[in-house]
């Protein structure tokens, strides 16, 4: 829970407010205490939103059949009023974590925990049904899991056109993954109760393996695959299988009602008034639950509200609140995935003489697959903070903790709980490789942390762009960028073959549609598929041949199917460029190729400091700690390290902390060894071009050419 502003107003409707749980494009939710001295949610619209009538009209009438909602298992509207100038509502606060926390944080759920899960939600949503409403967002983050059951909350109640839930009026509705396929296509029809039933096979897909039943990636690759593939349902527990597959049925038509999805679940014995419910859920989760249900009941009474008093001299002497999930899914703002606890207030004053010292976190794989890049940033970062401990002007100390993830998801979350939790840590940088990226930036959104990605990406947080996630590279579709310059400028290509490798993942889509709506030299592009499990790199050669392709460009992640491509070109005299993505640039491709690698040219985000006349001073150190040259993505981590610096710095006066870093960061600039860090002031995403590299492969090795734009000729 954050601390009220100056600015936030002592109550609202009648409930006190205690603290702030998250906010976000639509408002801010509020823990609030209602006059009979329960716990709510306060949601709160901002008011350029209300400004649109046909917005508050949907608000008001949704907000409305929302009120009479009264079952079990729905967290039902208190109370609203949708003609104040900022409309708001009220919900009860359910201190539970999210199914999406709890399955992320702990794993899959028992069969018979699904079972009960699902039996419950769908009585649930029998009530939603009978008020006449369709909830339209039927996810795990939408569903709050308490000591007697789970909890449906967020009934597509205020949400804006081009929100990232697509929940907005006339427009399609649901969250990529759970939103039902014929709600995908274009004139789709309105969403109707076999939607919700398809979210919530989905869903129970999920709960019972850990996974989404259409994978994860790029939303639109997301719906793609719900509307034209089957569900991937490995590790489903055979006596799920029969209510699940019936639920994700491509013919809404041939889904089960919620009654007969009862009676395929055995009827959920638990969810039947009177039966007993302390042990639906296994014990860590209930522990979790009981937890956080003492925390919120041990708060404080609220204090008045000082408008007068400037943020920096205002005490933080109210106790945190762990992992506000309820709340925050009220608003619709992802919910944390940990449990957290934000730093007790500003750092302290430190003796006299003696500067404070503040921690940074840095979370890598140091022992697994990704070490070499998770090592990179731990070397980086350090000769960093020890660059600054050395200065005489500084007006403050850094210390580094690192935690080693193993490239390992448990261990990832792991590690985050404790970094996230450690109130000395002001800003987080990691993890190094992709996939934990998404659960990490929401739990560090909830603690008000700064997240700084160096080298890993996330087209999920891309989308959101939260407001604590600093991303330092570049977003990936730069990657083609210097593909289509090289191809257009250097050595034009009128017909540009794209071999597409099925196995790879999010990167070589974007190249693939960098170069399908900008073909190189005004030409045409072809598109060679290679099935997943297939390694008929002759065929697509074949095919591109006989297309007359003037250059080849491999669109994959694999360094061992790169370089057999590599060797199926040169067995057939293939004379143009040849042309790749970072992922690709590995040893592994040098191996794998052997002499068919020479000339192959590669697009990269990170540079070689070896040629970067600036980064000399940081290439002599790393060679005197470590006995080498800086590997890719040290100098960048190093430049990160500088920009939390420079941000801290700028904190001078206002309080060098959590809350501090996370407002100030997108407003700090620095100039890098690697390149400029500047940020777009509204959608915090790095500013400025040409920010992707090249290299060529000459005598066995990866040769650094240069920023592209800087590459004019073909030696």
């Amino acid at each position: 829970m954050h601390p009220l502003i100056p600015a936030d107003p002592a109550a609202i409707g009648g409930n006190r407010l205690l603290g702030r749980l998250g906010s976000g494009g639509m408002g801010t939710v509020y823990l609030g205490r209602s006059p009979a001295g329960t716990l709510v949610a306060v949601k709160v619209i901002r008011a350029d939103h209300a400004a649109d009538p046909a917005f508050r009209a949907r608000f008001r009438r949704e907000a409305e059949a929302a009120g009479r909602l009264s079952g079990r298992w729905v967290v039902p509207v208190v109370a609203a009023d949708p003609e104040a100038r900022e409309p708001w509502l009220a919900t009860p606060f359910i201190p539970g974590p999210a199914l999406s926390e709890a399955v992320g944080g702990y794993g899959p759920l028992p069969a018979a925990t699904v079972r009960s899960l699902g039996a419950r939600l769908a009585r649930a949503l029998e009530q939603v049904h009978r008020a006449g409403l369709i909830h339209r967002d039927v996810k795990p983050g939408n569903v709050l899991l308490a000591a007697d059951g789970p909890w449906l909350i967020d009934f597509g109640i205020a949400r804006a056109a081009g929100a990232t839930t697509l929940t907005a009026v006339n427009t399609i509705v649901g969250t990529p993954g759970y939103l039902a396929p014929e709600l995908a296509r274009a004139g789709s029809p309105a969403p109707d109760p076999a939607s919700d039933v398809f979210s919530l096979g989905c869903v129970l897909a999920y709960a019972a393996t850990g996974h989404g039943p259409f994978g994860g990636g790029h939303p639109a690759a997301v719906v793609f695959r719900t509307v034209h593939d089957e569900p991937e349902l490995d590790g489903l527990p055979d006596e799920l299988r029969e209510p699940v597959t019936a639920c994700l049925s491509k013919d809404p038509a041939a889904r089960p009602t919620l009654a007969q999805l009862l009676a395929l679940l055995g009827e959920g014995r638990a969810e039947e008034p009177g039966a007993h419910t302390e042990d639906w859920l296994p014990a860590p989760l209930l522990r979790l639950i009981a937890e956080r249900s003492t925390r919120a009941l041990d708060l404080p009474a609220p204090e008045p509200t000082r408008i007068d008093v400037p943020p920096a001299r205002r005490p933080l002497t109210r106790r945190r609140l762990l992992a506000a999930g309820g709340a925050l899914a009220a608003v619709g703002a992802p919910i944390a995935w940990f449990a957290v606890r934000r730093p007790a207030g500003r750092t302290a004053s430190p003796p006299a003489g003696e500067l404070p010292t503040h921690t940074l976190a840095l979370q890598a794989d140091l022992t697994g697959p990704g070490k070499a890049t998770g090592r990179a940033h731990e070397r980086g970062m350090r000769l960093a903070v020890d660059a600054l401990n050395a200065r005489t002007d500084a007006a403050f100390r850094l210390s580094l903790r690192v935690a080693d993830d193993g490239g390992d998801p448990a261990r990832a979350a792991q590690a985050a709980r404790e970094l996230i939790a450690d109130p000395a840590v002001v800003a987080f940088t990691g993890p190094t490789w992709d996939a934990p990226v998404a659960e990490l930036g929401a739990a560090c959104l909830a603690a008000d942390l700064t997240q700084l990605l160096v080298s890993a990406s996330s087209p999920e947080m891309a989308q959101t762009r939260w407001r604590t996630l600093c991303a330092t590279r570049p977003i990936d579709d730069e990657l083609g960028s210097a593909v289509l310059f090289y191809l257009s400028q250097v050595r034009p290509s009128h017909r540009t073959a794209v071999v597409e490798d099925a196995e790879a993942e999010e990167p070589a889509w974007r190249l693939t549609r960098v170069l399908q709506q900008s073909p190189p030299a005004q030409g045409s592009v072809s598109i060679h598929r290679i099935p997943a499990g297939s390694s008929d790199f002759a065929g697509a050669v074949g095919a591109l041949t006989e297309a007359r392709a003037e250059a080849a460009v491999y669109a994959g992640t694999s360094p061992e199917r790169a370089g057999r491509l590599a060797r199926a070109l040169a067995e057939a005299g293939f004379q143009g460029p040849r042309m790749g993505i970072q992922q690709a640039m590995e040893p592994e491709f040098l191996t794998a190729a052997g002499p068919a690698a020479e000339g192959w040219l590669f697009s990269t985000l990170f540079t070689d400091p070896l040629a970067v006349p600036a980064a000399a001073g940081f290439t002599a150190a790393h060679r005197a700690a470590y006995g080498e040259p800086p590997a890719r993505w040290a100098t960048e981590a190093y430049d990160a390290v500088d920009l939390l610096v420079a941000a801290l710095t700028g904190l001078e006066g206002e309080g060098r902390d959590r809350a501090g870093l996370s407002r100030r960061i997108f407003r700090t600039q620095h100039r890098g060894l690697a390149k400029p860090l500047t940020f777009d002031a509204s959608t915090h995403v790095l500013s400025g071009r040409y920010v992707a590299h090249l290299y060529r492969v000459e005598s066995g090795a990866f040769r650094y050419l240069g920023l592209y734009p800087d590459v004019r000729s073909d030696p």
